[in-house]
C-alpha cells in the first residue's frame, strides 16, 4: 500500500516538474532526493495548512477585531501587528545557533506549530471568559508565545526545504501551496462575508479562532511525515555570543549585505497593504461586507499568481523581486493620485478590493522572490544562518519602519501609500543589482 502511494505521487511529482528522464538532485544528497516526491507533497499540504491558518488569525482582521470586542484598550490592540510579525524574527538569530546542533531539525517545526494551536486555543478561551485590559493582556502574553512560536517554524522551514527538495523545485513548491491556500480563503472570504450580514457575535470570532488553531495542529502532524536525513552540525557554543558573531557575515559578504538592502526596502509591499484597507473605511465606510472582499481579494491574488511566481523564482528570483516591486509601487502612486483627483474612482467601493488584488500579487511575487533568493543564496548549513541573521535584522526594521508608518498615517493615509511605494521603486533598482543565485 506504502510503496503504491509513493509511486502515485512519484509520478505526480515527475508530472508537475516536467521530469521525463533522470530526477533532478541540484543542491541535495542522493538519498534526500529519493524522497523528494514524498517530501514535496507533505511540504504543500502542511504549508497549506499553516497559511490557511495564518489568514484566520491575522492581527489586521480577526485578532484586532476581536480584542475590540472584548474591549480591550486601544493601546493593546496597537501592538498585536508588531508583535506578531517582528516577534517572530527577532530571536531567530540566537535560535538558529540552538537548531544547528541537531541533524535532523523537523521536529522544531512541528514543536513551533504545536504551541502555535496551543496559544491560538488560548487566545479563543481568553475571549470567551475575559474582557477589557485582563482580557487585552492575556491575548498579548499569548500572541508573544505564539509568535516565538513562528520563529521556530520559519528558522527550521527553510533549511528543511533547502535539505529535502532540489534546488529549481522549490519556488514551484512555495507557488503551489500559497495557490492552494489561497483558493481556501476565498472560501473562508465568502463565508465571511455571509456570515457579516448576520451581526456576528463572540462565538463567531472564537470558532474562526479555534479553527485557525485547529488547523496548525493538523500541520505539525503532517509535517512530522517529512523524511529528512541527518545533515551538519554545530554546536557546543554560546548562542547569544554567536549570535552577535554572526552579525559579521553581513560585513563580510557582500551578496547577502546587498540581499539584506532590498528586502528592507521591499517591505513596503506588506506595510502598505494596511492603509488600502485604511482608505476604503475613510472613503467608502465601514462596510461589513468589505472585509470580506479584502480576504476573497488577497486569497484570489494568492490562488492565480503564486504558480507563475514560484515557476520564474526557479528560473530568476532576483528578476521577480524586481517585477513584483515595481508593480506594487506604481500601483501605490496610481492610487494616491486616484484619492487626490479622481473621485469617481475613490467614492467607488470596488475599486478597493481591485487595487488590494493587484498588490496582493505583487506582494505575493516579493514573498516567494526573497524566499527562493535566500535559500538558493546559500548552501548546507548556512542556510540557517542566512534565515536567522536576515530575519532578525528584518525584525528591527520592521519595528522602526512600521512605527513611523503609523505615526505619519495620522497626518496624511494618502502620503504614506506614496512615500512606501517610492521605497519600493528604491528596492526595485536594489533589487535588480543582486547576482545570480544559479
Amino acid at each position: 500500500m506504502k510503496k503504491l502511494l509513493f509511486d502515485k505521487l512519484e509520478r505526480a511529482y515527475d508530472f508537475i516538474n516536467n521530469e521525463e528522464d533522470a530526477r533532478i538532485c541540484k543542491d541535495i544528497s542522493d538519498a534526500a532526493c529519493r524522497y523528494s516526491p514524498l517530501n514535496y507533497f507533505v511540504l504543500i499540504l502542511s504549508n497549506t495548512l499553516s497559511k490557511l491558518g495564518d489568514v484566520l488569525g491575522n492581527p489586521k482582521t480577526v485578532l484586532a477585531w476581536l480584542m475590540q470586542y472584548v474591549n480591550a484598550p486601544l493601546a493593546l490592540i496597537s501592538f498585536i501587528v508588531p508583535i506578531r510579525e517582528s516577534g517572530s524574527m527577532l530571536p531567530q538569530i540566537i535560535i538558529a545557533n540552538y537548531i544547528r546542533r541537531l541533524p535532523v531539525r523537523k521536529w522544531v517545526w512541528v514543536l513551533g506549530s504545536v504551541f502555535q494551536f496551543l496559544s491560538m486555543t488560548g487566545i479563543g478561551f481568553v475571549a470567551l471568559n475575559f474582557e477589557g485590559t485582563k482580557a487585552g493582556v492575556l491575548i498579548i502574553v499569548l500572541l508573544i508565545l505564539f509568535s516565538l512560536s513562528r520563529g521556530f517554524c520559519s528558522i527550521a522551514s527553510k533549511d528543511i526545504l533547502g535539505k529535502t527538495i532540489p534546488k529549481t523545485r522549490r519556488g514551484r513548491l512555495n507557488g503551489y501551496s500559497t495557490s492552494i491556500s489561497g483558493l481556501l480563503v476565498i472560501i473562508s472570504g465568502l463565508w465571511m462575508s455571509f456570515k457579516s450580514k448576520e451581526d456576528p457575535g463572540i462565538n463567531y470570532y472564537t470558532f474562526i479562532i479555534f479553527l485557525a488553531a485547529v488547523l496548525w495542529l493538523f500541520a505539525a502532524l503532517v509535517y512530522a511525515k517529512v523524511k529528512e536525513y541527518p545533515g551538519e552540525t554545530e554546536g557546543g557554543r554560546n548562542g547569544l555570543k554567536e549570535a552577535l558573531q554572526k552579525l559579521s557575515i553581513v560585513k563580510t559578504d557582500k551578496s547577502f549585505r546587498k540581499f539584506i538592502i532590498a528586502r528592507s526596502l521591499l517591505l513596503c509591499s506588506a506595510l502598505v497593504a494596511p492603509f488600502y484597507i485604511v482608505l476604503a473605511q475613510k472613503y467608502i465606510g465601514s462596510q461589513s461586507i468589505l472585509l470580506g472582499l479584502f480576504i476573497i481579494s488577497n486569497g484570489l491574488s494568492s490562488a492565480i499568481s503564486a504558480p507563475y511566481w514560484g515557476k520564474k523564482a526557479d528560473e530568476s528570483s532576483k528578476n521577480v523581486l524586481v517585477i513584483a516591486a515595481l508593480i506594487a509601487s506604481l500601483l501605490g502612486i496610481v492610487v494616491f493620485f486616484i484619492m487626490l483627483w479622481v473621485p469617481v474612482l475613490r467614492d467607488n467601493m470596488w475599486f478597493y478590493p481591485i487595487a488590494y488584488f493587484v498588490l496582493g500579487i505583487a506582494h505575493s511575487g516579493v514573498r516567494l522572490g526573497r524566499k527562493t533568493y535566500i535559500i538558493d543564496l546559500a548552501g548546507g548549513n548556512k542556510r540557517t544562518e542566512y534565515v536567522a541573521v536576515s530575519n532578525s535584522l528584518i525584525g528591527v526594521i520592521l519595528l522602526v519602519t512600521g512605527g513611523v508608518s503609523a505615526l505619519l498615517s495620522i497626518f496624511s493615509v494618502e502620503g504614506i501609500v506614496l512615500g512606501l511605494s517610492l521605497l519600493g521603486i528604491v528596492g526595485a533598482w536594489v533589487s535588480s543589482a543582486l547576482k545570480e543565485t544559479d
